[in-house]
């Protein structure tokens, strides 16, 4: 996954620009498209938060990447602050977004893939991963997941 973004600069959530390969090496990376104007997006991304909040603090190496799908630089800031503030994200407008929703065939939202280092999709449903398994024991996800992304 680092080298699919080596050269493509990502926002961290205190608003510093990095570039993709520094930030995602030996992470297990979640790419998720969403956008403020869709209900379950409002949703679920409260739950993706708790759970990435969680991996995170327990010192797991996830990290989520926002894929905005709205059309109003405004909206996306205003759900941002409010719902993903502690996710990387690419800065709004930038041409990868529109690459990365078709590359992984994000053609409903909310999507969350979890991500191979080679760019390939290691779970194609993280959605209802997320929806079914992380209120159980979150540990036992993510282990799930590493062991998708790495074999």
């Amino acid at each position: 996954m680092a080298e699919l973004f080596a050269d493509v600069e990502i926002t961290k959530p205190d608003g510093e620009k990095v570039l993709g390969g520094e930030l995602l090496k030996d992470k297990i990376v979640g790419l998720y498209f969403t956008a403020s104007w869709c209900p379950p997006c409002q949703k679920f991304t409260p739950k993706l938060k708790k759970l990435h909040d969680k991996l995170v603090k327990l010192g797991k190496p996830f990290t989520v990447i926002v894929i905005t799908k709205d059309k109003e630089e405004e909206l996306f800031e205003e759900y941002y602050e409010e719902k993903m503030n502690t996710f990387n994200y690419f800065e709004f407008g930038n041409p990868k977004h529109q690459e990365l929703i078709e590359k992984y065939e994000a053609k409903t939202i909310p999507c969350l893939k979890i991500i191979k280092s080679d760019g390939t999709v290691a779970v194609n449903d993280g959605v209802t991963d997320v929806r079914e398994k992380s209120d159980d024991n979150p540990e036992d996800l993510f282990d799930e997941w590493e062991a998708f992304a790495t074999m």
